[in-house]
Parts: structure tokens; sequence; C-alpha cells
């Protein structure tokens, strides 16, 4: 669970980058898409460079949204779908939303003036400043934009963007709603390393060994998780899950001291604080479960661990689940009296290794936009 270095604007790198992609902190998956996408480009042999959002926008306004954001989903996750709901409904709102996001124009210019040939945003502020940008034809480089959700909320959108990439036919269907011009569906962008995982017995019990995890072979282990933040209800899950005598939790808290504080007084439950081998930890356990459908539901998918949603985050979190249901990826457990029958039917399933795709194949995001790359590489 570790996050790839993202520049401050100002600073300077040899050669200048063909491609500009800007992420956001807002948690790690962003950045871990951000990551993947620069993985492609490097094996392709083009050059890149990444940069925050969140230092791209004026003064201490990027840290506070950040912030802002971080506490709400932690403390009132109700009023997350509240925002997102008003962004949608309300013309004023998203209005103010795009003018606050404008006042980073410059540093995306001073950006602009190195003349990488592309920009590919990966959080949806960036997409709505370059957007606009676009619209307003004071930039000449295309932009495109990477959906890393299974479902797509208003921010994600800006008609000036050249291209929107969607991970599935669904968001993609929902971009295009939204007004999306161009769309097309790719590979879901997760470093190479979840791909690689090894499924066996062997490499189970090692990986066990080293993260300190129980040894045993017939010892079902159940990743819990909310994010690289530990957001949502994940110690009532994981009392939950305990319960149903399937598998023991392995909460996966992150950044979340707290609740790593409440899960090891706990002793039905395993805690773990900040991992930064994700493909490790994966090899170790037996199925995921989630509550937001972002980041992590791809590694897992990528790493072939069966997966289901369970007391999922609101707003984005809701409607990554329906859709993750709805194309059959993580089932989304809505009832605990279904959790125990859910956990056993993810654990029959066969592995996903060697499939790592969500939607029909195709091309990863480097060869869609580059297509001369897929020759070299």
């Amino acid at each position: 669970m570790s996050s790839p270095q993202v520049r401050p604007i100002g600073e300077s790198t040899q050669p200048a980058p063909r491609v500009a992609l800007v992420s956001g902190s807002f948690g790690a998956g962003h950045d871990m898409a951000a990551a993947a996408i620069t993985q492609q480009l490097d094996a392709c042999g083009l050059t890149s460079r990444t940069w925050d959002i969140v230092d791209l926008l004026p003064g201490r306004l990027g840290r506070a949204l950040r912030t802002g954001y971080l506490r709400q989903v932690s403390a009132m996750p109700a009023t997350w779908r509240w925002t997102l709901d008003a962004v949608s409904r309300s013309e004023r709102i998203a209005d103010l939303t795009n003018r606050a996001l404008a006042t980073s124009e410059g540093a995306f210019a001073e950006i602009a003036a190195g003349s990488p040939e592309m920009f590919i945003c990966t959080h949806p502020f960036a997409a709505q400043v370059l957007g606009r940008m676009r619209s307003r034809g004071v930039l000449d480089i295309p932009v495109t934009t990477y959906l890393t959700d299974m479902s797509v909320h208003r921010l994600w959108v800006s008609r000036g963007v050249d291209l929107h990439l969607a991970i599935n036919d669904l968001p993609a269907a929902q971009a295009r709603e939204l007004g999306a011009g161009t769309t097309r569906v790719v590979e879901p962008a997760v470093c190479d390393s979840f791909r690689s995982v090894e499924r066996d017995q062997r490499t189970r019990l090692l990986s066990r060994r080293t993260l300190g995890l129980p040894e045993s072979g017939n010892r079902r282990l159940a990743l819990v998780t909310g994010g690289s933040c530990g957001i949502g209800d994940l110690l009532r899950s994981a009392v939950e899950i305990a319960a149903t005598g399937v598998a023991t939790p392995v909460v996966l808290c992150g950044t979340n001291g707290r609740l790593l504080e409440q899960v090891r007084r706990n002793p039905d439950l395993i805690g773990l604080g900040w991992v930064g081998d994700m493909p490790h930890l994966l090899a170790a356990v037996d199925v995921v479960v989630q509550n937001a459908g972002g980041m992590t539901s791809l590694e897992a998918r990528a790493a072939g661990v069966p997966m289901i949603t369970y007391r999922c985050i609101a707003g984005h979190g809701e409607t990554n689940a329906a859709a993750l249901d709805a194309t059959g990826v993580a089932p989304w457990v809505r009832e605990p009296a279904l959790l125990g029958e859910g956990l056993v039917q993810a654990l029959g399933r066969a592995s996903l290794a060697g499939d790592a795709r969500i939607g029909p194949r195709a091309a990863n995001v480097v060869d869609l936009l580059f297509p001369a790359t897929a020759l070299i590489a």
C-alpha cells in the first residue's frame, strides 16, 4: 500500500516528459493508478512525470480539501453521499467547485510549458481544470482522463477532455450519460506485481510467515480493507466475519492508528497497520472483504483473490458496490445474516488468476494511447 513519488510544481527533470500525469493524494488509489500507468509508459520507453493536484492548488487549498474529504468520509460518511448528490444536481454548486479548482490553472500552464505530448488525469479535480482549459482554447495539449472506479460521478467528466478511459462498459456508459465525448474501455491500470502473485500453498504460507500471520494451511484468512486510510465500519465488519466462523479477519488499518488499537484489543481479530507490499499480503489471504470498490478491488482481481463487498461506505462506495455486483466482479453482501454464506461462496469460487480484466479484452492504457509502442514492448 505504497504511493508513487509525486513531484511539486517547479521541480525540473531531464529529459522533459512526453506524458504529464496528474493524480490526487486523496487516499492512495489515484496515486496507484498513476503509478501503474507510469510503469506501462516506462516499459515502452516513454518518459513521464506525475504531479499531485493537492500541490497544484494555490496556498493551502489543496491540503484543506484533502483533509476535509478524509474527515468527512471517516467521521460523517453519510454526508459524502449528500455532497456527491448536491454536485450532481446543482449547477451552482458544480460551478462554484470548478471556480475554486480553476485557481490552479497557472500551475497547469507551467506544466504545459514543458511541452508534454499529453496530459493524463487519474483524479477528477485535475480533469475538471484541464477540461475547462481545453474548452476555453488556452491549452493545446490533448487531455485523457482515466476513470479509476467502476462508477462515475459528475466531477469525473468534463466536456473539454479529449478522451475518457473506463475499466468496464458500465462506467463508460455512465461517463457518456454525463456528457463525455469519446470514451474507450481499457484494461484496469494495476501494477504488474499484482498479476504475478502466486496462489499456491507454498507462497501462501511463506507470505503469512513473513507478515506474522497464522501459518496453518487450513485456516482461512479474510482481508478486511477500507483503503489506505482504513475508512468505514471495518471493526464491526471484522467482528461479524469472526462470528461466522468461516474465516479469521485480518483488518488492514493503513494510516488509521485508532482503528489498529481497537482491532488489536479483540483476540478474535488480527490488525495490520501500513503495509508497503500489498501483493505480498494478497498472496497470504484467501478472500478480500472491501467496502469502497476502489483500487483494492482491482488489485485483488488482478491477484486472483476472490472478493465480496460488505458494509460499503456512503456515496461512491455504494455506487461502486452496485457496479461490481452488476458486472459479477464482487458480490455485494447487504445483510449480516448473509455474510457467512457470502464468504463461503467467495472462497469456493475458482481463482481469477490469469484473467485480470474486468471488461472485454482490451488494450492497456498506454497501448491504446500510443499504439506504436505495442511493437516496441
